[in-house]
């Protein structure tokens, strides 16, 4: 059985990491490479660095806050925002990063995914897709959440993934930031349409609702949250204790 993953997430808004909840009312939580540097010294498998409004802005990501980031953390480095062309893949590669995420990016031109596979290999690629129940359906969203692209979610997924997408972050934005617990029904049907790794984003609450995850869907690899993590109302050492405890591997 795999060893599962767990990711702290670091949205970054004008150099500091913020957190809202349903991708709204945004509040600022620390200095990016402070808290980066903390999570590598307390057992974080990987960290995941989003500039949450370079899109929205049509601005590049923050190269600089990047490159001291990346010079603090001892584990992987996944990077995403204002990812819009392989230029941007070689500049945040450049700056440390391991992987590169894409979400407007590549809505915006699935062959940006195909290029950079093709480039830098399918490992470095990263399809993060921001989905919302529509209608009895599951949509992606562009820019931040804001933006209903009219997209079905399953099969832009599997699309993603066909042209070269390595792993797939799916983040609820029905359960994001509501603590209630991780979106298992959205997360099944991902892990049942693809065979790359995919990683569990919105609405982690407890350690419980963690276990319950790796619980719920087996094949899942990793569980990525925010604000349970910032504000120290889950330690990743006791979280990674319990999930051993619940016959669950995990690196401690």
């Amino acid at each position: 059985m795999i060893t599962k993953r767990i990711i702290p997430c670091l949205d970054i808004k004008n150099g500091r990491v913020v957190k809202g909840t349903n991708f709204q009312g945004l509040a600022d939580v620390s200095s990016p490479i402070e808290l980066a540097k903390f999570y590598s010294d307390n057992g974080a498998d990987e960290l995941v660095f989003y500039d949450i409004t370079a899109s929205s802005e049509g601005r590049q990501l923050f190269t600089d806050v990047l490159r001291q980031v990346a010079s603090q953390i001892f584990i992987p480095l996944t990077v995403g925002g204002g990812i819009n062309t392989v230029e941007d893949f070689d500049r945040v590669l450049k700056c440390g990063a391991d992987k590169v995420s894409v979400n407007s990016g590549a809505i915006r031109n699935p062959q940006l995914i195909y290029d950079a596979a093709q480039k830098y290999g399918s490992q470095c690629v990263v399809l993060s897709v921001d989905v919302k129940r529509v209608d009895g359906s599951f949509r992606v969203f562009a820019k931040g959440g804001r933006e209903d692209t009219g997209m079905e979610a399953i099969s832009w997924i599997k699309k993603g993934v066909a042209l070269g997408a390595g792993e797939v972050v799916v983040n609820s934005i029905d359960t994001d930031g509501v603590k209630q617990g991780f979106d298992t029904p959205m997360l099944k049907a991902v892990c049942d349409a693809v065979n790359v790794p995919v990683i569990a984003s919105g609405g982690a609450g407890s350690v419980q609702h963690f276990t319950d995850l790796f619980h719920a869907i087996p094949t899942i690899d990793a569980a990525l949250a925010a604000s349970v993590f910032h504000f120290g109302q889950i330690r990743i050492p006791d979280l990674k204790q319990e999930l051993r405890n619940n016959d669950i591997i995990v690196r401690l």
